[in-house]
């Protein structure tokens, strides 16, 4: 019998995204996947080079927020060791912006969400960001264990434009269309779902999430589920 697996979920930050209600979501079907469950709301964690060499996944939903460079040290070299990490949306690819280091580690950024009308229709609401969109699987997708079986679907919600580089492996992806008050004059395409591999570690990032809402659709729910236990050691 192998032992029990530790995951560390670390959430916080921005409250738009409700990381507590969101992290919740997943929080009892790792439990059921054999994993003891530690919460944590800041980073801190990190730095802790003895609970971080028995952690096996690392859950992280904290947007923006800032990171020490002793955490950011310490969760680079969990990953690097063979820990998993893997989050969701603005949790794990639009946090610490000021960390070279963590950006590196996770390999994309959120850049922008393009809004679904012009300046003048805008109403202050979070809503005024979210647009009809599609999540193309790519190729590589049919075989992967986090999307194998799973086919192209839309969700109006935040569509994430992210910088990232080619050291991804991209599983699906989302273009963001022109608009005519917008200034880029061609669609622009960028990973909505990729893993990379680093040193003896996983990564995974969806950028779908935005709400409770969008976590719950069944595409979305089963490419996170599937991801956390795809990056697990």
């Amino acid at each position: 019998m192998t032992s029990q697996r530790r995951a560390l979920v670390v959430r916080g930050g921005w409250a738009g995204h409700e990381p507590v209600k969101a992290t919740d979501l997943f929080v009892p079907y790792l439990r059921a996947h054999g994993f003891a469950v530690e919460l944590a709301d800041s980073p801190a964690p990190y730095a802790d080079a003895e609970l971080m060499a028995v952690t096996d996944l690392v859950v992280q939903c904290m947007t923006m927020a800032t990171i020490s460079d002793a955490e950011v040290a310490g969760l680079t070299a969990a990953v690097a060791a063979g820990a998993g990490l893997a989050g969701w949306h603005g949790g794990i690819a639009d946090s610490y912006r000021a960390s070279a280091d963590y950006l590196q580690l996770v390999g994309g950024q959120f850049a922008a969400h393009a809004a679904r009308c012009g300046p003048a229709e805008r109403t202050g609401e979070q809503s005024d960001n979210y647009v009809p969109h599609r999540i193309t699987l790519t190729p590589a997708a049919a075989a992967h264990p986090v999307t194998a079986g799973l086919a192209d679907f839309d969700l109006d919600t935040e569509q994430y434009w992210v910088l990232t580089d080619d050291y991804v492996d991209v599983l699906a992806t989302t273009t963001t269309a022109t608009r005519p008050w917008a200034p880029w004059v061609r669609p622009v395409t960028c990973p909505a779902v990729w893993t990379r591999q680093w040193g003896r570690g996983r990564v995974f990032v969806a950028t779908p999430g935005h709400t409770v809402q969008v976590l719950e659709d069944p595409n979305v729910r089963t490419i996170v589920e599937r991801g956390l236990l795809w990056a697990s050691r």
